[in-house]
């Protein structure tokens, strides 16, 4: 069940899923490192989830690390279930599920084919409308 949120998220959430869609791993950590810092309920762990799955993209096409990769893999996805199906109109189960196929192709290429990841797993991710700022 998604956290009940009684506002919206912050701005800079949607400034982290922009950095994310354009393959900014490294800033979009540490946008939501700060939202992640600054929040003291339990979307702390939404927060990290989203960071530790583009981590993981970051260590596949940046920074090659086969085990970091499938490792924030799975602590991403364990740290999202509970946000599922969604949280801020973000689809959650839909990240997970591509964090899972793109662990299984990590595994597939193994640890000396991380240049040959198939990039068009990465999704794109997108709030709902209704939760987003205008001009966002």
């Amino acid at each position: 069940m998604a956290y009940p949120a009684d506002s919206p998220p912050p701005l800079d959430f949607y400034k982290a899923l922009e950095e994310f869609n354009q393959r900014r791993f490294f800033e979009c950590h540490e946008t939501l490192e700060d939202l992640w810092n600054a929040e003291r309920s339990e979307l702390r762990l939404f927060y990290q989830g989203i960071l530790q799955v583009g981590v993981a993209y970051y260590k596949i096409i940046t920074r090659p690390n086969y085990r970091g990769a499938i490792s924030l893999f799975e602590s991403g996805i364990d740290y999202l279930r509970p946000f599922e199906p969604d949280q801020f109109g973000l689809d959650v189960t839909g990240l997970i599920e591509s964090a899972r196929a793109s662990r299984r192709e990590l595994e597939r290429l193994g640890p000396d084919r991380l240049d040959q990841f198939d990039t068009g797993l990465i999704p794109t991710l997108k709030a709902g409308a209704a939760d987003e700022p205008d001009g966002l």
